[in-house]
């Protein structure tokens, strides 16, 4: 299986790598706080094949289709002067639920919904063994779709990560509101679980950051939450499900103790009811970003001003947060819109 020469060619063209590393130096601007003419806005391309699960069949099959398919949209978009638009691909297995694989837990998906579902464990709480990575079937199938990317030797495209997640999640994932009991109630059994699992998470990320290049990296959905170089994300999706002291004790340490594996620190994933958690976002030294969507997305006020001024907030504009009104409070700064604009969009 060969990449045609057509596509090797677009995926590897000097100009459209030299747009996109020029587009990384805006970002990491921003990052470190240098002033901005115009709002930075991310829209990027993904290539997916037409039968996204032969992912789990045949994956060499899976990241060729993608890169095809990436190369025809990069090909009808060309460079655009208003936002930065990556290309990327994705080998998303399992949506949400990867790592809960990796713990024994069913994972399937249900064809009427379109996604991916686990089931729990039956195990006690604080008994959480380490997955034995040789034996685990989707890791096997998740490692080469790394090697194939490898083989086609494309240095344009953009490799985004599975949901790798954060302890808390999988935690949830595996055990429910047992687990949010248990924190509670025996919260030395449920630390337990969550090394074992941040330990896992952990060693995961520094197996990709061993072997991919740190500049085609990109943590989950890699082509809207793109990142300059040298950062990574977490998923806080379940923090609006506990108290910010019970996060500030049991949580965080663990957060920043992931998004440390990447050498700046990195970003974290929320879109409900997370805003009581600001001030304990303030003290993670490795949460250089927070991106903010849905429910989550209404607080961006409350983030922008109770954040430190080196995080940066990215936004998913939405009904009750338009682009428009994000950019009445934040006046633009350490602001990214992941939204398609027309044109930039002065910063003052």
């Amino acid at each position: 299986m060969k990449l045609s020469d057509g596509a090797k060619k677009i995926l590897n063209d000097p100009e459209k790598i030299k747009r996109r590393d020029e587009w990384f130096c805006r970002l990491q601007n921003l990052f470190d706080g240098k002033p901005a003419r115009h709002v930075m806005a991310v829209k990027g391309l993904c290539g997916y094949p037409a039968d996204s699960m032969i992912l789990y069949t045949n994956p060499e099959q899976f990241v060729l289709e993608c890169l095809e398919n990436l190369a025809e949209q990069v090909d009808r978009r060309g460079d655009d002067e208003t936002q930065f638009v990556p290309p990327c691909i994705e080998p998303g297995m399992y949506g949400v639920h990867f790592i809960d694989s990796f713990f024994g837990s069913r994972v399937y998906y249900k064809k009427d919904t379109h996604q991916w579902y686990n089931d729990r464990l039956t195990s006690e709480i604080g008994t959480l063994q380490p997955p034995d990575l040789d034996k685990c079937e989707i890791w096997q199938i998740a490692k080469r779709t790394v090697y194939a990317f490898f083989k086609h030797e494309v240095t344009l495209p953009l490799f985004g990560l599975p949901t790798i997640a954060s302890a808390l999640n999988i935690a949830v994932n595996l055990y429910g509101q047992d687990m949010l009991e248990a924190m509670l109630t025996e919260p030395e059994k449920a630390a337990h679980d969550f090394a074992v699992i941040n330990n896992l998470l952990i060693n995961l990320h520094r197996w990709y950051l061993s072997i991919l290049p740190e500049r085609q990296l990109q943590p989950v959905i890699s082509w809207e939450r793109t990142q300059p170089p040298g950062y990574g994300q977490i998923c806080g999706c379940t923090t609006q499900l506990i108290g910010a002291d019970v996060y500030k004790s049991m949580i965080a340490p663990l957060d920043n103790e992931l998004l440390g594996v990447y050498r700046n620190g990195g970003m974290m994933h929320l879109c409900g009811n997370h805003s009581h958690f600001i001030p304990v976002f303030r003290e993670m030294p490795n949460l250089k970003a927070i991106q903010v969507n849905d429910r989550a997305a209404h607080d961006l006020e409350l983030y922008f001003t109770g954040l430190r001024g080196d995080q940066i907030i990215y936004l998913y504009p939405c009904e009750g947060m338009s682009a428009d009104k994000a950019m009445q409070i934040t006046g633009g700064k350490r602001l990214v819109l992941v939204d398609k604009i027309n044109a930039p969009i002065a910063a003052c």
